[in-house]
């Protein structure tokens, strides 16, 4: 089976992280997001990942040049111009040989059971079936609207008035019918290919009730990594002999030195912590160095500069 990951975002809001690092890459508990994506396809077996990828293309293939992920054959699309989530899809329609796929994004952290999802899929017989997530914050996020095991709308775009508590995972398996839905222009896959499997074969919804987080934000990026960061810290242990990497609060490739206080950080690769430095409820990007004396609490800080509290 064939996944495809939507990776080709610029990450606006999670500047000025992004300004030098591709979305995919930003390290949560010093691994690439990406890479909690790619652990999930192992997982379930999946063969061959598609990506595509536009903002500091070259850096993700540096990634992948330097990272074997073992029988998971991972292929790059790059989008000179930027397709968004339909037209991304579309581009790479002869890629995935018209078949039921996967479809993931490429900044969620979760212990969705893609096996599960593809399950109900089959047995649903709808065009595509999405992974959906209760939240108290879905109408903040952007609620589904859902009937009798039916995707209808989201947010109310389609005026149905259905109000539901849940939100869409970023994680669907879908038929191939969704390219007769889609643009090869910049597009939406919620406006074209999600709308137009409601309107014909119909689209499904398998609930998830597990773990899931989205990094997509400077707010859930900092909860990740220092709120909600346990959940995440426990998939250590089936993540390591999948993609050989796991969650760790400081890097084994830090500097920290004796002098300075560290408590409920996340220290990432190649930072230097300076003798009589403290660092607090705080991320520290890869590469930054906090110096003598300096206090950081409740931030993010990369090198040279930091978001506070």
């Amino acid at each position: 089976m064939n996944a495809f990951i939507l990776a080709a975002g610029f990450g606006t809001r999670l500047q000025p992280i992004t300004d030098a690092m591709p979305k995919p890459l930003v390290p949560v508990l010093n691994v690439p997001s990406l890479c909690y994506t790619l652990f999930l396809l192992k997982e379930a077996g999946i063969s061959r990942a598609i990506i595509n990828i536009h903002h500091l293309p070259d850096t993700i293939r540096r990634f992948f040049d330097e990272h074997d992920f073992g029988k998971l054959d991972i292929v790059l699309s790059e989008e000179k111009i930027i397709l968004g989530t339909g037209g991304g899809l579309k581009k790479c329609e002869k890629l995935l040989k018209g078949e039921e796929f996967l479809l993931i994004n490429s900044d969620i952290i979760s212990d969705i059971d893609i096996s599960a999802l593809l399950c109900h899929h089959r047995q649903c017989g709808a065009g595509g079936t999405l992974a959906l997530f209760e939240t108290p914050a879905a109408f903040e996020i952007g609620n589904v609207g859902v009937r009798d095991g039916r995707v209808l709308d989201f947010r109310n775009m389609r005026h149905t008035g259905l109000m539901t508590p849940f939100i869409y995972t970023g994680t669907a398996v879908l038929g191939p019918e969704i390219f007769q839905h889609l643009r090869n222009s910049f597009s939406s896959i919620v406006d074209t290919g999600f709308t137009g499997l409601m309107d014909s074969v119909g689209l499904g919804c398998h609930i998830h009730r597990g773990f899931w987080q989205d990094i997509g934000t400077l707010q859930s990026y900092y909860r990740a990594n220092i709120l909600d960061n346990l959940r995440i810290l426990q998939l250590g242990s089936k993540m390591m002999p999948q993609i050989g990497m796991a969650p760790e609060m400081i890097s084994r490739k830090a500097r920290i030195s004796s002098g300075a206080k560290i408590d409920n950080a996340v220290i990432g690769d190649r930072c230097i912590i300076e003798p009589g430095a403290m660092v607090t409820d705080s991320v520290l990007l890869p590469g930054t160095t906090i110096h003598r004396g300096t206090i950081v609490s409740g931030s993010i800080a990369g090198p040279g500069w930091v978001i506070p509290p």
